[in-house]
């Protein structure tokens, strides 16, 4: 039962929406994973049942908590900015089934079927018109590492593999999402996966990067961020609707001894906030910063493509909406969490009406879903300034 923890200085009031015995997740935070019409969204707790499909998949309603199990299936699954959820479900018997969700009716189908030997990797995508499906897959791990991108074509059911790269452990994948011409991929330079599929590195000395993928047929594009250009990547962005522009976070504390440019830290080596590490970058073009104040970590932008949500990297646990235009960002709330323990990060993100900000706290004990109101002035504020 959903419970008012506090009202936060800013106005906001933060409910905890789940207590359960077991982990759950907010699934991730590119994007929102929520309907449409901003009335419900969807997150993930482990399954408390035995068995290959690990997850619990459930949809809740905006304001009344009411829940409900949407279906059991396997972690990283898809999802559009149009309110259609994808996840890949081990159905006894049977190969592995895609479904698909449209979350403001419910309705579920099996839309394909993969082999037994699917060796997936990395978050799932989808293309604004669901004409293709994409993600990493694992090639080979001996003699030495090798990993792709596959991409579904959804109307024929052709799968290929557009991209080959030993670098592409969690190539993250994020198909554009106005034109669906483009594929974004996380580069994590000098990484190492062992034969047992234990990621050692997660990258080296060169940091990661990104780079982008025609569709359908993976012509590579280069981006100037990460080194030489920039601090490395941390790992986290989003493509912001119908600008062709990626939002990302560049590495910010003791970033000392990266081979970038010197502007980026003071005097002592170190990043400084006011640098911003909220970056954004478009093929073909330098980077620009998009906001300042905080080093901020994981983040996603809004399906009207205005606004960024965002949590801060040193472990005040702060979470911030943002305008991608002005570059102005407030705080909604505190997620009061451990958030250097992996499972319990924020990974916030706001409804697409910018009403509810649903986001991950370990305040009880054990991670937990929370939503926090976001009071309308904040948002208001954000883009008259």
């Amino acid at each position: 039962m959903a419970r008012t923890i506090e009202e936060h200085a800013t106005g906001a009031v933060v409910y905890q929406i789940t207590d359960d015995p077991l982990d759950t997740s907010n699934i991730y935070c590119e994007l929102p994973y929520c309907s449409a019409d901003s009335r419900v969204f969807v997150f993930e707790r482990k399954n408390a049942q035995p068995g290959p499909n690990y997850n619990e998949y459930v949809i809740c309603e905006f304001g009344t908590w009411k829940t409900e199990v949407l279906g059991q299936g396997l972690r990283a699954p898809g999802m559009s900015h149009r309110g259609i959820f994808y996840y890949r479900h081990v159905k006894e018997g049977k190969c592995l089934e895609l479904r698909r969700v449209d979350l403001a009716t419910g309705e579920s189908e099996v839309i394909f079927e993969f082999p037994e030997d699917f060796e997936h990797r990395g978050m799932d995508t989808v293309s604004p018109d669901e004409r293709y499906y994409a993600y990493g897959v694992t090639l080979r791990l001996d003699p030495e590492q090798m990993f792709g991108i596959e991409l579904l074509d959804l109307k024929t059911g052709a799968r290929e593999v557009i991209h080959t790269d030993r670098d592409i452990c969690n190539p993250h994948t994020q198909f554009e999402p106005t034109e669906g011409k483009q594929i974004m991929v996380q580069h994590n330079r000098g990484c190492k996966v062992l034969p047992d599929g234990t990621r050692a590195v997660i990258f080296g000395e060169e940091g990661a990067t990104e780079f982008l993928l025609d569709i359908p047929d993976g012509k590579v594009t280069r981006l100037q961020v990460g080194t030489p250009y920039t601090p490395s990547i941390v790992g986290h962005e989003a493509w912001v609707v119908g600008t062709n522009e990626i939002l990302l976070t560049v590495r910010a504390p003791n970033a000392r001894g990266l081979h970038t440019p010197e502007e980026w830290y003071d005097a002592e080596g170190d990043y400084t906030p006011e640098k911003g590490n909220l970056l954004g970058v478009k093929a073909g073009e330098p980077p620009r910063i998009v906001s300042r104040g905080y080093p901020f970590n994981h983040l996603g932008t809004s399906p009207c493509g205005r606004y960024f949500f965002v949590d801060d990297w040193q472990g005040s646990g702060k979470l911030l909406i943002g305008s991608i235009k002005t570059g102005e960002n407030a705080v909604v709330c505190d997620a009061r969490t451990t958030i250097l323990v992996k499972r319990a990060h924020p990974h916030p993100y706001a409804s697409p009406d910018m009403q509810w900000m649903v986001f991950v706290s370990d305040l009880s004990g054990r991670p937990q879903i929370y939503v926090a109101s976001i009071p309308p002035d904040i948002v208001e504020d954000l883009e008259s300034a």
